[in-house]
């Protein structure tokens, strides 16, 4: 995604640390010394409603990495929230420390303090390194968790959605690119067989697609297998691209997609469920020398998203799938914009959701100004 609507122009340039808080209306430290708290919460955006992201628990290698994965998030969810038509901005939140090892109540309930504090300008939900159970702990001291556990009322894994909306998503761009939204008869190459990509690899052989499927971890990979024989694994995610492959869909960590993978690529489409996928502008360009149509990750992916917002009116599974299929009509128009105008994918989904906010914002100026 490109940075246009905190690029401006008539704005004094800044320096320090305000510079690279750039366009970002709050972002929070927070630090609790009896649990081992350690945390940034980031409000990119208010515009559209409530900011709404998920808390990501990672062992970052020092605080700087942590604000910067935090303030791309976050950027990253007003985007998603917006064209997935949702009436809620963007924000996300790190929590800094081994989940495996640091995760505690005592921790949890700290950080849900915090979200407290902020009075309802952010809404958390599951992460990497996160789950609903978590979401139920920190919901004892706020009001703003979503993605709670069904046990608690809420709605469950989001992984379930998100995968399905990664298959809409792909299933438009096989529209633009074959005729037909249908995966059958393709070879699908997924990279990350986690919580989301092994739900995507069901929908897709349920829809006649060959799927191969690599990942860093070796116990998922068997799993899946163990599912779905007819699926073959790979070494890793090298020989997943090396391999001939109609579709490649990243479905584990950003930046899966930078200029020696580009140009090894033999697939037709990228679309997976990775956050983050371009390495920089630069491959979104790239891609669109090479032919190869690349379904914009923040669009396809907010199956989960439109989940835990779902939530917050009474979770309807049925209403939230429904809300979820809408993504093969954004990726639809999203691609259109894209050939109509001759730029990429990427760009053209950061104007269409650009146009929402705006759209929007303005609105709400002239109700504010009544």
């Amino acid at each position: 995604m490109t940075l246009g609507p905190d690029r401006d122009p008539d704005r004094p340039q800044r320096d320090g640390v305000f510079a690279r808080l750039e366009g970002h209306e709050q972002v929070v430290h927070c630090e609790d010394r009896e649990s081992g708290l350690r945390a940034i919460i980031a409000v990119h955006s208010t515009a559209l409603g409530p900011a709404l992201g998920g808390t990501r628990f990672h062992p970052y290698a020092d605080e700087q990495a942590a604000l910067e994965d935090v303030l791309a998030l976050s950027r990253g969810m007003t985007y998603k929230n917006a064209l997935a038509g949702l009436d809620h901005g963007g924000g996300k939140a790190v929590i800094i420390g081994d989940p495996r090892t640091d995760k505690s109540e005592v921790l949890l309930r700290a950080y849900g303090r915090f979200v407290a504090s902020l009075g309802g300008r952010y809404v958390t939900a599951c992460d990497v390194g996160t789950y609903s159970e978590d979401m139920d702990v920190v919901a004892r001291e706020c009001d703003f968790a979503t993605g709670r556990t069904v046990e608690h009322g809420g709605a469950g894994d989001s992984s379930v959605l998100t995968a399905y909306g990664v298959f809409q998503g792909m299933r438009a761009a096989a529209e633009s690119v074959w005729g037909a939204p249908t995966l059958a008869g393709r070879t699908v190459g997924v990279a990350g067989v986690g919580k989301v990509g092994r739900h995507l690899v069901r929908h897709l052989l349920e829809d006649g697609a060959r799927v191969l499927v690599t990942d860093v971890w070796q116990p998922a990979v068997d799993a899946v297998v163990a599912s779905h024989p007819e699926v073959r694994a790979v070494p890793d995610t090298d020989a997943l691209i090396a391999s001939p492959l109609d579709v490649y869909a990243p479905c584990a960590l950003g930046g899966a997609l930078d200029e020696p993978v580009t140009d090894a690529l033999t697939a037709r489409i990228v679309c997976g469920a990775a956050n983050n996928q371009l390495a920089g502008d630069e491959v979104g360009a790239r891609l669109l020398d090479r032919g190869i149509t690349y379904a914009p990750d923040y669009c396809v992916n907010a199956g989960g998203v439109v989940q835990v917002a779902d939530e917050l009116d009474g979770f309807s599974f049925e209403r939230a799938q429904r809300r979820a299929a809408k993504i093969f009509d954004t990726t639809r128009e999203v691609l259109r914009v894209a050939d109509a105008e001759g730029i990429s994918p990427a760009v053209a989904a950061d104007r269409v959701a650009e146009q929402r906010i705006a759209g929007v914002s303005r609105l709400g100026a002239i109700r504010v100004g009544r």
